[in-house]
């Protein structure tokens, strides 16, 4: 029995790790990202779990999604920002170049599973040189389990639904940011 539901695990975090690169591979291809650009997630294992936000973090969810999503987002030269939990202030773990890139000013915290949340705990202590910064301000995100990222996304954010609606049990919502339209009634826009 226990193999068996060592297999039913396995199962699950490869449907998770697929349904997260379908949700981003997508919205990328759908709305492109300049290389250096950041993209936010914000993600609840414990939603994607089945479970109620903040009180069934999976280590594994966590760590399974961040993987997908960096390597996707490396290989096409984007800057991964990491929502921690609203315990931590929903601050962000990145890599440090990209700190010093847009400035951000890193603060003292060290995100865990129960202040920051797997999924910002695994970005933690994944990424080469990881700092948690207070804000940022990204051209798309992922919302994965109604974590709530708009704080973290440039003034336009355009919703967008993905055809997958979920990954795992969690409610999944994307974005991505256009520049504003100035000007009022004599502007020409293209």
């Amino acid at each position: 029995m226990e193999n068996s539901n060592l297999m039913d695990s396995n199962e699950v975090l490869r449907n998770i790790a697929e349904q997260t690169r379908q949700i981003i591979t997508s919205l990328l291809d759908e709305h492109p990202m300049k290389r250096g650009s950041v993209f936010v997630i914000g993600c609840s294992s414990s939603e994607v779990a089945g479970g109620v936000i903040g009180k069934d973090s999976s280590e594994e969810i966590g760590k399974t999604i961040f993987q997908t999503a960096n390597q996707i987002l490396s290989e096409r030269g984007i800057f991964l920002a990491c929502q921690c939990c609203e315990h931590l202030n929903r601050s962000l773990v990145i890599e440090e170049v990209c700190a010093e890139k847009y400035g951000y000013e890193p603060v003292s915290v060290v995100p865990w599973l129960h202040g920051g949340g797997s999924f910002a705990t695994a970005a933690y202590h994944s990424f080469s040189s990881p700092v948690v910064v207070e804000h940022v301000k990204a051209s798309a995100g992922l919302d994965i389990g109604d974590t709530l990222i708009g704080m973290h996304l440039k003034d336009v954010a355009v919703p967008v639904h993905p055809s997958i609606k979920q990954i795992g049990s969690a409610h999944v919502v994307a974005a991505y940011c256009r520049p504003k339209l100035v000007g009022g009634e004599r502007a020409r826009y293209e």
